[in-house]
């Protein structure tokens, strides 16, 4: 059972360039509404989006800052 969840789980989200910009610009926007970021990327749910953002936020950078 437990080899199935890591199947389940991919550990790397892979975001094209144009994704991670939409993410970015849509988090400064409206902040943690994931579903209303992930509403705007065809094929992503809120929870890849906030997967993606917050292991891309693991490490502080003005990009993952909510404030403009």
């Amino acid at each position: 059972m437990s080899e199935m969840r890591q199947q389940e789980e991919p550990t790397i989200l892979h975001f094209s360039e144009d994704e991670e910009d939409l993410v970015a610009r849509m988090f400064r926007l409206v902040g943690k509404r994931w579903s209303l970021i992930a509403g705007r990327i065809p094929g992503r749910t809120a929870q890849e989006v906030e997967k993606y953002w917050t292991s891309k936020c693991a490490f502080p950078s003005d990009q993952c800052s909510s404030s403009a």
